[in-house]
């Protein structure tokens, strides 16, 4: 899409254009194209309407019912955060005294609009032209126009003594190709810029990769990792006045926080395979915090290198998942293969950490028939490849 695309959708044509894509979408695509054609719709705007109704039927999941009446790219989509975690970094922030933010690379608007919302003041800067004007059409949208202003423009030429607080969202695909950007010199705005923010601004966030290298993380600041529903989603740099802390992993369930807070520096003690193994949320696994769930189980680690816990009675805790340890043997194809026949087990969930085998491959070797079920979890005791065979916990 461009910005005549763009603006053609908004326009009294463009609007019944998205209402009648709305209709249809979801279906075969090239039904849905010929219907709009059909209907005496121009071929361009309709393609550009079957677009965002797709984008928006994507985007439900992450911003419920409001996706509806949004504008949306797909590489924005992407990298948008879900509505759960941006309205509550929104209130992190206003809790903290923030009433005027610079949101440095807006994208779409997803957290200036939830700041707004949370009655922040919101200046949003986009490089990109289409994207910026997406994001003023969402903050109309939302009725939050007078909040939420976007300027189409440089991050780094922005004056942030304007502002009392600066959250940055770095772009982490290059412009074209799409292709993810690993590297966080290579991001825009650049690194050295985006770290740069924590001395010119008290109350400063970046949000960036989960799978971010822990020393690229500035001194002083505080690394946040969320997860909604056990799915690793983000990590922010809180810094400034707005770090409590070295480490915290964030685990958002069916609308509920849960919080893990420590050094991110200690370590698990190391033991043998005990009768429960605990699988932790990836949230706590990249914020380093392994070990300060480990304490609050009783529970131990089987191989230094290996995030997977044991402990001799079951819990309920937000941060791991409890399965009972039915079988322990080395690995071998041969033998598991026997015990799970033996069992009767013809479905199997594969978990693993620490094994350079394909579940997939695996599934298709252990030739699986029988009307039970079990979890096979592929890990390392002590440094040797092992077997675990499990079943839920009640």
């Amino acid at each position: 899409m461009d910005l005549d695309q763009f603006a053609a959708l908004r326009t009294p044509e463009g609007s019944a254009a998205l209402d009648a894509a709305a209709r249809v979408a979801g279906g075969d695509p090239l039904s849905a194209a010929a219907a709009l054609r059909s209907a005496g719709l121009p071929a361009g705007l309709a393609a550009a309407a079957l677009t965002q109704a797709e984008l928006r039927r994507r985007a439900t999941g992450k911003f419920g019912p409001e996706a509806a009446g949004m504008f949306l790219t797909r590489a924005g989509l992407e990298q948008a955060t879900r509505r759960v975690v941006a309205d509550r970094r929104a209130a992190r922030l206003r809790d903290a005294g923030v009433r005027t933010l610079a949101d440095l690379g807006c994208g779409l608007g997803a957290d200036a609009l939830a700041a707004a919302r949370a009655g922040i003041r919101v200046y949003g800067v986009e490089a990109d032209p289409l994207t910026a004007a997406m994001a003023a059409a969402n903050a109309g949208a939302a009725g939050l126009a007078d909040a939420f202003t976007v300027e189409c423009g440089d991050a780094t030429a922005f004056d942030v003594s304007r502002v009392d607080g600066v959250f940055c969202d770095p772009a982490r695909r290059s412009t074209g190709t799409g292709r993810r950007i690993f590297d966080p010199k290579a991001y825009s705005p650049p690194w050295d810029f985006v770290t740069d923010l924590a001395a010119r601004v008290p109350h400063t966030v970046v949000k960036v990769a989960p799978g971010l290298d822990h020393a690229l993380i500035p001194a002083g600041a505080e690394a946040e990792w969320v997860s909604v529903d056990g799915d690793l989603v983000e990590a922010a740099l809180w810094c400034g006045r707005l770090a409590e802390l070295p480490r915290r992993a964030t685990v958002l369930r069916a609308g509920r926080a849960h919080q893990l807070t420590g050094s991110g520096a200690e370590e698990a003690p190391v033991g043998p395979v005990r009768r429960y193994l605990y699988d932790p949320d990836p949230a706590v696994v990249r914020a380093h915090l392994v070990a300060e769930l480990a304490a609050t189980l009783g529970a131990t680690i089987a191989d230094p290198s290996i995030a997977y816990l044991y402990a001799d009675t079951p819990g309920m805790t937000p941060f791991a998942r409890c399965l009972e340890v039915t079988d322990v043997l080395p690995f071998s194809l041969k033998r598991l293969r026997a015990l799970l026949r033996d069992r009767r087990v013809g479905r199997v969930e594969i978990l693993k950490r620490g094994s350079a085998l394909e579940p997939e491959r695996l599934r298709r070797d252990l030739r699986l028939a029988g009307d039970q079920a079990a979890s096979v979890v592929l890990t390392r005791v002590a440094g040797a490849p092992t077997a675990l065979v499990c079943r839920p916990t009640g």
